[in-house]
């Protein structure tokens, strides 16, 4: 298996002797030879306080128990349990005996407060026992906030997550858990964020993000980007990836004109893609070579590291007054990172007082999902503009519904 990355330039052309902004595209999946998944190593890091009693609990037991089903002997299970503390439920082992596996589960009860970053660390200590040979990932769910833990050690306890190349995954059940918190583990743990508004979403919800991690063939990915002296990154957070989800990135500069960002997980079936603003000098007529790209990652499986794609060339045209013309493709990109950065606008304006203007820019996210063929996501938005309007506030429930649809796209779009 290779990683296959595609770059591609909103406009390759510009204007002779004129300053410009272009948008650069990269694309970047798995090839896949064989059909059998890699071995997965995975640890779900379940609430089980005392809000969770009743419905939820026994929900989120089922759904644990449903993707036991799913696992094969090759993979690694381990399930660690918080409250106000944490315990390990099962410890890290091969799926061989899926029934006691169950029968584990199903002994969990509720009791007590939450500490998230607890389970977090408990967590990562048996992912740590399983690592070798496999895909690493957690499922961390709660209800609530994290009222006995310290949500700083959370974050950081995520990024050392991704350095040890473990993907955290978030997991929201009901409508008072805080989003800002588990969007940031997930954010910097190279997973995706879940929401579980109702409990009988549940089992859908954590087999939906298994098919996701079931895809990972490659791990630690991070792309090399070289400028030349003809172009540089854009002022304004110029990297972001907007598939699967949306998220800002943040990079170094080892080095003048070098730049790596880390981008974590690469999957046969599921895109990651990146969106990066590029300022780019005045340049004479003719072709320029303005940058190479290139993708470094490591086969956790065969256990290689520092492997490389395909090194990719990036070249810009300068023509004699040079109409814009935005690539299609690159266009649906740019509009999947307007919605998210016009939601988000809509949030600080709505934590400043102004509902007026909040509902204004959720109006207009929902008009660029619209654009985007994100229907779904146009609908959730503009539910959330009006009741806004309404009520001059939003429900516990719209503000992480506008969050979800801020991040992701919801439904097809016109290209796909």
């Amino acid at each position: 298996m290779t990683v296959e990355l595609i770059a591609k330039l909103s406009d390759p052309i510009v204007s002779v002797g004129q300053g410009a902004q272009r948008q650069l595209e990269l694309t970047i999946t798995a090839q896949r030879q064989q059909q059998q998944r890699p071995p997965l190593n995975l640890c779900l890091i379940l609430d089980h306080s005392g809000s969770m009693a009743g419905v939820p609990l026994a929900t989120v037991k089922r759904a644990a128990q449903s993707l036991v089903d799913r696992l094969l002997p090759t993979d690694r299970l381990s399930v660690v349990a918080f409250d106000h503390k944490a315990q390990v439920l099962v410890p890290n082992q091969w799926v061989e005996d899926k029934a006691v596996i169950k029968a584990q589960i199903a002994e969990l009860e509720p009791s007590g407060g939450t500490a998230i970053d607890a389970g977090m660390k408990l967590g990562l200590a048996e992912l740590a026992k399983g690592k070798q040979g496999t895909i690493s990932q957690a499922f961390l769910l709660t209800d609530g906030e994290n009222e006995h833990g310290d949500n700083q050690r959370c974050l950081d306890l995520a990024k050392l997550a991704a350095e040890y190349n473990i993907t955290f995954n978030t997991l929201g059940f009901g409508v008072h858990w805080n989003q800002d918190v588990l969007e940031q583990i997930a954010d910097a743990g190279g997973g995706r964020l879940m929401f579980i508004e109702y409990a009988e979403q549940a089992i859908a919800c954590f087999q939906s993000l298994f098919s996701h991690i079931s895809s990972v063939n490659y791990t630690n990915a991070h792309v090399l980007l070289t400028l030349s002296e003809a172009a540089q990154l854009g002022n304004f957070k110029p990297v972001n990836q907007v598939a699967p989800d949306t998220i800002e990135l943040t990079y170094e500069s080892p080095h003048p004109h070098e730049y790596v960002i880390r981008v974590g997980d690469v999957s046969a079936t599921v895109k990651r893609t990146l969106l990066i603003t590029l300022s780019i000098q005045p340049l004479p007529s003719g072709s320029h070579l303005i940058g190479f790209v290139q993708v470094r990652y490591d086969d956790p499986v065969q256990q290689s590291k520092g492997l490389f794609s395909e090194r990719i060339p990036l070249t810009l045209t300068a023509e004699p007054e040079h109409l814009p013309q935005v690539d299609p493709e690159v266009q649906q990109s740019i509009l999947t990172l307007e919605k998210y950065r016009k939601t988000k606008l809509a949030e600080t304006k709505l934590q400043a007082g102004d509902t007026a203007g909040a509902a204004t820019f959720l109006q207009s996210a929902a008009k660029t999902a619209l654009q985007l063929g994100d229907t779904e996501a146009a609908k959730i938005l503009e539910a959330s503009a009006q009741e806004l309007q309404q009520q001059s506030t939003l429900s516990e429930s719209a503000l992480k519904r506008t969050r979800i649809a801020s991040k992701t796209v919801l439904s097809s779009s016109p290209s796909t």
